[in-house]
């Protein structure tokens, strides 16, 4: 097997707060154990790689590498592109008509030297380096594809955890402690905090946690309406839970008749099922991108939980805020700058020794952390509400937890 010789690094998807940083690790990782190896990045993800635009990580790329640990975002931009999506590819002007993309990425790979593709996103990113990699080992390229799981969602399949989800929650809840102030605003105020997590609640339960164990360290003033109660989370609703909307009214507006506020952290996935029914009832068409996943910012879930129970908690006003952009955005904490560096050491042993595969924990082999074979990657993984770090959650919160079954209203 011939020698690695030349390495390329793309991003794409969403962005997560791991994506600066796990470039600037495998620049640092090959400069260390394999300083000859050259690197190019493309820019703009898939996009990138099927229009040939790239850049050359020099000798002063490398000498900063580690700078962009301290970085949110991706220095090499993303787009959201699947290669076996024809006619999205056609129509973006990334192939000619009748060009296969998996065969023009190929065939850039060939021309630009790459011995070893690096890709750092999702599970969308990862399925579709599986079908590249599928694509060039039934056609006989000689190259390597090695992924790093980049979701904070946190739900590929057999990951344990993937790289910049810890930091969205903590993310998530440093914008909560600002939102939440907003119920001295206007009396009987319902708070809506919207949580990314298309299909997985992980992001959205987790953010509550973290956000409560802050909360549990602030002191607070008896009497003068600076009160733990009112700063609380009230009610957490994730895609895994049944939501009982008319037995959760009741409860919360004793809540909101005591305190005058009320705060909920949704999931943006949390009973996309019937706002998608409802819309497509009404006759409207539901928006959806690429990858055939409706695009939730046009359906908006949680402005649609707001209207739910802003009447039958005779809330006065009703503030939704999102804080997914922020969280996602943001530069790597600790505990993901060490995920990080395992992950990218590992992708870099990988890869010189010509081994695909996604690089993570893997819960079905005692979470060794190895390149897992792509046909076992896959995203949609589920958010176990029988943790017992929820259950405690809920029950501290009084809130019940629901079956393990499709939102319904």
């Amino acid at each position: 097997m011939k020698d690695v010789k030349k390495v390329a690094i793309l991003t794409a998807g969403g962005l997560a707060p791991c994506l600066s940083s796990a470039i600037g690790g495998l620049i640092e990782q090959y400069t260390k154990v394999a300083p000859k190896v050259k690197i190019i990045c493309y820019t703009g993800g898939y996009k990138g790689l099927l229009l040939g635009e790239s850049i050359t990580v020099d000798a002063k790329i490398r000498k900063k590498a580690a700078v962009l640990h301290k970085h949110g975002g991706s220095p090499i931009g993303n787009s959201r592109v699947k290669l076996t999506n024809v006619e999205d590819c056609e129509k973006r002007g990334l192939v000619k008509k009748g060009q296969n993309p998996l065969e023009v990425a190929a065939k850039q790979l060939v021309k630009d030297g790459v011995d070893v593709l690096h890709t750092i996103g999702g599970d969308d990113t990862n399925t579709t380096a599986a079908d590249l990699a599928a694509y060039l080992k039934d056609n006989s390229y000689d190259l390597t594809v090695v992924g790093l799981p980049k979701t904070i969602d946190n739900d590929v399949f057999p990951i344990r955890q993937s790289l910049g989800a810890w930091t969205a929650a903590e993310e998530g809840a440093k914008y909560f402690e600002n939102v939440v102030a907003e119920h001295n605003a206007n009396p009987r105020m319902l708070i809506i905090h919207e949580v990314m997590g298309r299909n997985c609640g992980w992001l959205t339960a987790y953010t509550a946690q973290v956000y409560r164990d802050r909360l549990n360290a602030m002191e607070f003033v008896p009497g003068i309406g600076l009160s733990k109660i009112r700063k609380d989370v009230h009610a957490i609703f994730v895609p895994e839970m049944e939501i009982n909307i008319k037995a959760e009214a009741a409860r919360l507006k004793k809540i909101m008749n005591d305190c005058d506020c009320v705060n909920i952290f949704i999931s943006e996935g949390a009973g996309l099922e019937a706002i998608v029914a409802q819309m497509e009832a009404a006759g409207e068409e539901v928006p959806r991108d690429a990858f055939g996943h409706v695009k939730l910012d046009a359906v908006n879930p949680g402005k649609w939980f707001g209207k739910q129970f802003a009447d039958m908690l005779n809330a006065e006003k009703v503030l939704v805020q999102k804080s997914g952009y922020f969280a996602r955005a943001a530069a790597a904490n600790k505990a993901d700058l060490k995920l990080i560096k395992r992950c990218a050491n590992k992708a870099v042993a990988c890869a010189l020794k010509h081994i695909s595969g996604v690089v993570g924990e893997d819960e079905n082999q005692d979470d060794k952390l190895r390149a897992i074979e792509f046909p076992r990657i896959k995203g949609g993984k589920p958010f176990d509400i029988d943790v017992k770090w929820f259950g405690k959650l809920l029950a501290e919160i009084g809130q019940a937890k629901g079956a393990k079954v499709h939102v319904h209203h």
